[in-house]
Formats: C-alpha cells, structure tokens, sequence
C-alpha cells in the first residue's frame, strides 16, 4: 500500500470519527475549513522532512 493511499485512508478515518458539525454560522464553517486546511498542510510538511531524512539530504 503506498504512502497517498494509507494517508487518504488515514484521513477519511479521521473524518469519520468526528462528530457531526453543525455549522450555524459562516464563521464556524470558515474555522472548519481553515482547520482542516492546516491538518492537512501540516501531514504534509511532517512527510516531507521524513522523506528527506530517509533520503538523506538532511
């Protein structure tokens, strides 16, 4: 299994488990997204350093 598809697995999991959210307002369905965005940034960065180190460029 490659890495995209364990972290695709990994985050449809995620989503799952969480509740459902009620977005009443725009400024709860904005933070929402913006979390969601920064998770997924974050994941990312974190998969590149480890990538680089296993490479050994760092």
């Amino acid at each position: 299994m490659t890495v995209s598809a364990q972290l695709f697995l990994v985050l449809i999991s995620l989503l799952l488990v969480l509740p459902v959210v009620d977005a009443v307002e725009a400024g709860d369905a904005i933070a929402f997204f913006l979390g969601v965005v920064l998770c997924i940034t974050g994941i990312c960065a974190c998969l590149g350093v480890y990538a680089r180190k296993r490479n050994g460029e760092i």
